[in-house]
């Protein structure tokens, strides 16, 4: 592979960090304060309520409604940890796995806003390149340790 200014494998992890990046600032730009007072939930709860596909409905009234607080602290440090993990390249390919899972379940909740759809479109879309091309090759704790090699 031919590329300009920096190998493949270093364009992939700046790829990795980049997202890494993403998810941070989707983490810091939160109101903490608010999402574990329920603020957060109420949110999505509303969004739910109102989603075209019974099937996200009944999910989130079975899964996260029952446990607010419980699933404010999930959402939050799950966007901390895959924040720091890729921009680290710490567990990355648990991080990519994780980081897609939430993206779909975000573009799912979210399917009548297309700012959101664009967004974790573009969010899976980096997580599965980054997966495939390895991205944990160059500039990461996973490579200095020999990790997922």
């Amino acid at each position: 592979m031919d590329a300009i200014w920096l190998t493949g494998a270093e364009w992939l992890a700046v790829l990795r960090i980049g997202l890494g990046l993403w998810w941070l600032e989707s983490w810091r730009h939160k109101d903490k304060r608010s999402w574990f007072e329920g603020g957060g939930i109420r949110w999505a709860a509303d969004v739910a309520a109102k989603h075209r596909w019974h099937a996200v409905r009944s999910g989130f009234d079975v899964v996260v409604a029952p446990r607010p607080r419980t699933m404010a602290y999930v959402v939050l440090y799950a966007e901390l940890a895959l924040g720091l993990g890729l921009v680290l390249g710490f567990l990355t390919p648990i991080a990519l796995v994780g980081g897609l899972l939430l993206n779909l379940l975000y573009f799912a909740l979210m399917i009548h806003d297309w700012a959101e759809q664009g967004q974790n479109s573009m969010m899976a879309l980096i997580s599965l390149v980054a997966l495939f091309g390895m991205s944990w090759q160059s500039w990461s704790v996973d490579s200095a340790l020999g990790l997922f090699l």
